[in-house]
């Protein structure tokens, strides 16, 4: 039976299941194949605190934590509404395939109505098969206005 709880940044438990999940999504290749580094490891919990905008679902398989969603709440001009970003996806390699992204993903839309958001939006890289599947099969879609335009593009600028 696996469990979906949302985080209690307070609960050391909770804190350590996110770091775990965290840093092994970071050593992944779809999460850049480096572990996380000692200031993030170190600051992260009291920084997610600390972000009232900012939420944290957990799986637990009994005492084994084995999935994770960051999700970070933005807002649509357009539509003048809140938006949930969903920011990190992770499910143990150990559990992969027993649904537990889309459990996790149903209480982060929970959580998204509760606070009146009019969507969710993800970032996926396009060689993350699997992780795009999921996603179309949960009804995300790239985001495009006017087709005539194309998709929007998700871009970065590091600031150092």
């Amino acid at each position: 039976m696996i469990d979906i709880v949302r985080a209690r940044y307070d609960d050391p438990a909770h804190a350590a299941a996110l770091l775990e999940l965290l840093d092994a999504y970071a050593r992944d290749p779809a999460g850049g194949g480096e572990a996380l580094g000692d200031f993030a490891r170190d600051n992260l919990i009291a920084e997610l605190a600390a972000r009232p905008f900012v939420f944290s679902v957990l799986a637990f398989d009994g005492d084994i934590p084995v999935g994770l969603v960051n999700a970070i709440e933005g807002f649509s001009t357009f539509a003048c509404r809140p938006l949930v970003n969903v920011h990190d996806v992770v499910v143990a390699a150990s559990h992969r395939g027993r649904g537990i992204a889309a459990q996790l993903f149903a209480e982060v839309e929970a959580i998204a109505r509760e606070r009146g958001a009019c969507k969710l939006t993800l970032e996926v890289l396009d060689g993350n098969a699997p992780a795009r599947a999921l996603y179309r099969r949960l009804g995300f879609a790239a985001y495009r206005l006017d087709p005539a335009m194309g998709h929007a593009q998700f871009l970065q600028k590091w600031l150092a």
